[in-house]
């Protein structure tokens, strides 16, 4: 501030040398979009950073029922006793709520803060209704409120219309992925991690998905398959668990109250537990992979392709992709709608063996590390620039941007996301006058400024060329 004296004395008058900078917004906050036990009120998204506080807000995971079986050999004078579990597939077993386990395996992956954004409640008997096309939209458009988020995902949306009578219903899912992919393009700061639903690397299932997920705005998302088994175990309520054996038949697992049963004691029920607990969840893969973006974010950046990294807490996946079905994955020359496979190798476990978007015939967007660093450097330069809103239009203002803009491309370009032995090379800022603008732009309130990067991109093909030396002596 210019200083004006009227009467004697000392006077500061602070003048800023140090140009503005710009911070790099958060890249890895996915937003679940699902069904919880409880949901808050009202019901808007919710930002945690752990399962404690999701418990704490939305509860735990649908309450499995479970078949035991009892059998004592010889019924009348037993000397060895056999029992199993297994999910009760009355209902179509298990339910199809995954959100729960998904989140979990968020975080077992290196996931940190994320929104949770409740489509409803479990229903009590889940149906083949109970995943609901509307439910799932009228919560993604609650996240789309929300600025924070940078990832979407969908952990239940594979149990559309999907019981052990209806087949799923793929234009529904397709829908919902088209919407997702909208909002991604129209807010242009997320990014969406899809789920191939049906459990099958058939030509038909895949041809099947790449038809309804249509054509527009492929670059803002990618898709993953197949499904994995985990190490989780599925939460069950013993006082729905039912035995059947002779003597114990139609009995509840929660009448077993007394120890002094002689049909029932503690070690039976101990050893009926831990056979329910051998039953471990298979989830999409789309939790698991939101954590790893995370998680290479964190460890490397956002300009790191996700991928040739390994899975935390599973078995493994449910489908051993051969490298010939990963071709007819990863390149079509059709749709280019790239789907990336998890893989498990001999003496390495399970990794992510694919870094493709969706849109995989696209030589500016083909890699999932390239768009989400565009997203990052255009919503930080974005949010850093508007301090220049209403400032003079003038050649002052064009200069502090450009400095601006300039100084964060340098260091982007530091850290290795940005290719070329200088930094000319690696990018340029361009705003004046003549260059960017028009004196009409001005005068109608427009600067405009271009910004060029030269985005790191992943070595997805590694090619040995081996060929016989001849003797020279």
């Amino acid at each position: 501030m210019a200083v004006n004296p009227l009467s004697p004395g000392v006077y500061i008058d602070e003048i800023s040398v140090l140009p503005p900078s710009v911070a790099g917004v958060a890249t890895a906050i996915p937003a679940f979009i699902g069904y919880t036990e409880k949901k808050p009120s009202p019901n808007v998204p919710t930002r945690i950073t752990s399962m404690i506080e999701f418990v704490q807000t939305f509860g735990g995971p649908f309450l499995e029922k479970f078949d035991i079986v009892i059998t004592d050999t010889p019924a009348a004078a037993p000397t060895s006793r056999t029992i199993t579990a297994s999910v009760n597939t009355l209902n179509g077993g298990p339910s199809p709520y995954r959100l729960y386990y998904s989140m979990q395996m968020y975080f077992a992956n290196g996931g940190g803060p994320c929104y949770v954004a409740s489509a409803d409640v479990y229903d009590a008997v889940p149906l083949v209704s109970s995943i609901d096309l509307t439910e799932l939209q009228t919560a993604l458009a609650l996240v789309a409120k929300e600025d924070e988020p940078t990832l979407l995902l969908f952990p239940d949306a594979v149990g559309l219309e999907l019981d052990a009578l209806t087949p799923f219903n793929p234009t529904k899912y397709g829908t919902l992925v088209q919407n997702a992919l909208q909002q991604c393009a129209q807010l242009q700061d997320r990014f969406l991690i899809s789920d191939v639903p049906e459990n099958s690397i058939s030509t038909t299932d895949i041809a099947q998905f790449r038809t309804v997920v249509g054509a527009n705005n492929l670059k803002y998302g990618a898709a993953y398959m197949p499904f994995l088994n985990t190490v989780l175990t599925y939460g069950f309520n013993t006082s729905v668990a039912v035995v059947s054996n002779g003597s114990l038949n139609g009995k509840l697992l929660s009448e077993f109250s007394d120890p002094s049963d002689l049909d029932f004691n503690l070690s039976l029920y101990n050893q009926i537990v831990a056979e329910i607990q051998k039953s471990q969840v298979v989830l999409p893969p789309s939790g698991a992979i939101a954590g790893i973006y995370a998680s290479v974010d964190r460890d490397r950046g956002v300009w790191k392709a996700p991928a040739n990294v390994s899975i935390s807490s599973i078995i493994g996946p449910t489908i051993a992709i051969t490298t010939a079905q990963q071709d007819l994955l990863n390149v079509d020359a059709t749709t280019g709608k790239s789907i990336n496979a998890i893989r498990a190798f001999t003496g390495k476990g399970t990794l992510v063996w694919g870094a493709r978007t969706l849109a995989g015939n696209d030589n500016e967007w083909r890699y999932v590390n390239v768009r989400r660093l565009f997203i990052f450097a255009e919503e930080s330069i974005k949010k850093a620039t508007e301090f220049v809103v209403f400032e003079g239009n003038d050649a002052n203002t064009w200069t502090r941007t450009k400095s601006l803009i300039t100084n964060f491309l340098t260091n982007l370009w530091r850290d290795g996301a940005l290719v070329g032995p200088k930094p000319e090379q690696a990018f340029f800022v361009k705003v004046g006058l003549n260059e960017t603008m028009t004196a009409q732009d001005i005068l109608e309130g427009k600067m405009i400024v271009q910004v060029g990067l030269a985005a790191s991109r992943p070595a997805e093909f590694i090619i040995l060329q081996f060929m016989h030396k001849l003797q020279e002596s």
